[in-house]
């Protein structure tokens, strides 16, 4: 997979994203440049563990080899070992004639981490205080979060939180999550918190599964109160290649009109969105 761990005991590991390499050759930023302003060669993508409580149909981790962790690893661990792991996965870009060698300087000190690697990062016991030493530091953090640990999320402070809706409703999220337990309930709590925190609501459409019930969305959205939500189309990659076929990853026109759906029934509207990245990102009205 390309992961590079922080220790041999620990599933804490680090992977540069697609986007960070493109932005190093002076190619094209991810949507969150687009929609927030992170500059994709400066991102360090990275996760305090592998493991998850969910198992859903569209995540490209392989559920089948999981990934052994004998212990957390400390915090600081994590942050004092950070730059130098980075350094590690894009040393090719160094003496490459494709890279701009101003952005492979940039990219050796990240200030952006992304907590979305793979796994649920709030099964990591000690998140708030890892999140709060990349505060220390001056990075921005986007914590993204299946939502199934409320309490968690509440001691977490990061510039940014995600959580994810799979589904409009219980029965739904059921079929496609297939958690460790029914946490439709968490979910929903969790929801409750970001009104108050910069935040946003990530839908992935899995076409035929959960593209259905808008209004529901809605419903749970404008309770919810995010600052943002993205409505994101399933992309037919890694192991998900296992479990759906291609015929489940929606066109952008199928999304957009999702999106702009859910706008007539709450009060987000249109803010942005993403071609290559099926994206499409609502913002509340202010």
């Amino acid at each position: 997979m390309g992961y590079l761990f922080f220790h041999p005991d620990s599933s804490a590991a680090l992977k540069p994203c697609m986007w960070c390499k493109r932005a190093l050759t002076g190619g094209e930023m991810c949507y969150k440049h687009q929609f927030y302003g992170i500059d994709s060669h400066r991102c360090a993508q990275i996760t305090p563990t592998l493991a998850c409580n969910q198992h859903c149909l569209f995540c490209w981790r392989s559920f089948e080899h999981e990934y052994p962790e004998k212990r957390q690893i400390e915090p600081d661990v994590i942050v004092s070992q950070l730059a130098s792991i980075q350094k590690k996965a894009l040393a090719g870009y160094k003496v490459s004639y494709r890279a701009d060698p101003v952005r492979y300087q940039e990219s050796l000190i990240p200030n952006q981490i992304a907590i979305s690697l793979s796994g649920e990062p709030t099964l990591y016991e000690k998140l708030p205080e890892l999140i709060d030493l990349f505060n220390a530091q001056g990075c921005t953090t986007f914590l993204v979060s299946n939502g199934t640990n409320p309490d968690m999320l509440r001691a977490c402070r990061p510039y940014q939180m995600y959580v994810s809706l799979t589904a409009p409703d219980r029965e739904t999220y059921l079929a496609i999550a297939r958690p460790d337990s029914d946490y439709w309930d968490r979910i929903l709590e969790s929801l409750s918190l970001l009104s108050n925190r910069r935040s946003a609501i990530r839908i992935t459409l899995v076409q035929g599964i959960n593209d259905h019930n808008p209004e529901s969305y809605a419903r749970i959205i404008e309770d919810a109160g995010p600052q943002f939500v993205e409505v994101k189309g399933y992309m037919h990659v890694g192991y998900s290649q296992k479990r759906l076929s291609r015929r489940h990853m929606p066109e952008h026109e199928r999304i957009r009109n999702f999106a702009m759906s859910i706008c007539e029934m709450s009060s987000y509207t249109f803010m942005d969105e993403n071609l290559l990245s099926r994206v499409v990102c609502l913002e509340k009205k202010k």
